[in-house]
């Protein structure tokens, strides 16, 4: 595995597999990796020839600065991981390769970029947009990996990709998740013992919630999820919203369209996770 730092080392190292035309897989990261930034690894190494890891903590995308600062920085290990799952090359640039003057851009996502996320963390998409493009141009890959535990995020980018027009595939992959049922994040490593066995109940609700939606309309599921996790010790809801999996906007009934699904954040001490639960796909 090669190590790059700048934008111009990178496309130097992938110069020889344009020429012939070799299939490239991109992992956008911010570090501190885990299982789940692991399987995103596999799957690009087993679609793709060459695979593209970037590791950047992206300033743009955080409007709270204490939550920049608090972000987990784990190089050494992240770097050894990336080894080990077979990645081609490592992308680890600084804030001043990346942005060597402000991103001034302005993407319009909508509708998809307007709700849950967007309106909690005010920039928070366009600091994504403004990153993830900058990657797809300087790796201009075949294909280009997210999870789907950053549910939103994934729509805006395939959104943004679509009216980039940029030639590549955007993959969605499924939400990797310890034993006990909560989603593996970068966030946990925050979390203490205690509040490690507390956060379990975001992800049980979430499945409880689907055989409650089975017998129950979408107002009726949304209020279960709702009540279900204030009862709950060490948590406290900031939103569950039940959505089109393709626009993000709010369902009000089951036949409203064939893909639905629950987005939930919730606050875990000081600590912010988010999941989702898919309730209906087309096959």
């Amino acid at each position: 595995m090669k190590i790059v730092q700048t934008v111009a080392q990178l496309q130097e190292t992938l110069a020889p597999y344009r020429e012939t035309k070799t299939s490239i897989g991109l992992v956008p990261t911010m570090g501190a990796l885990h299982v789940g930034h692991a399987s995103l690894v596999d799957r690009s190494v087993k679609e793709n020839e060459v695979t593209v890891v970037s590791v950047f903590v992206n300033p743009t995308q955080f409007n709270d600065s204490n939550d920049l600062k608090s972000y987990p920085r784990t190089f050494d290990a992240d770097r050894d991981l990336l080894e080990s799952h077979g990645a081609t090359i490592l992308f680890a640039p600084t804030v001043k390769d990346i942005y060597p003057e402000p991103d001034t851009r302005v993407f319009d996502c909508a509708p998809v970029d307007s709700v849950m996320e967007g309106v909690m963390r005010p920039g928070h998409f366009n600091g994504v947009c403004q990153i993830v493009s900058k990657l797809f141009y300087a790796v201009e890959p075949t294909r280009a990996y997210f999870g789907e535990k950053d549910f939103q995020q994934l729509a805006v980018i395939r959104r943004m990709v679509k009216i980039l027009e940029l030639p590549l595939e955007v993959v969605g992959c499924p939400i990797v998740r310890e034993k006990s049922g909560l989603a593996f994040s970068s966030r946990n490593a925050r979390l203490t013992e205690v509040q490690r066995n507390l956060a379990v109940n975001i992800s049980a609700i979430l499945r409880e919630s689907i055989n409650f939606a089975a017998s129950n309309e979408v107002g009726e599921t949304k209020k279960f999820v709702e009540e279900a996790i204030e009862a709950s010790e060490g948590l406290r809801l900031e939103y569950f919203e039940i959505v089109d999996g393709l626009t993000m906007q709010s369902v009000s009934s089951w036949n409203d369209t064939d893909y639905i699904v629950g987005c939930i954040t919730v606050y875990c001490g000081e600590v912010r996770l988010i999941d989702n639960i898919c309730y209906r796909r087309q096959a």
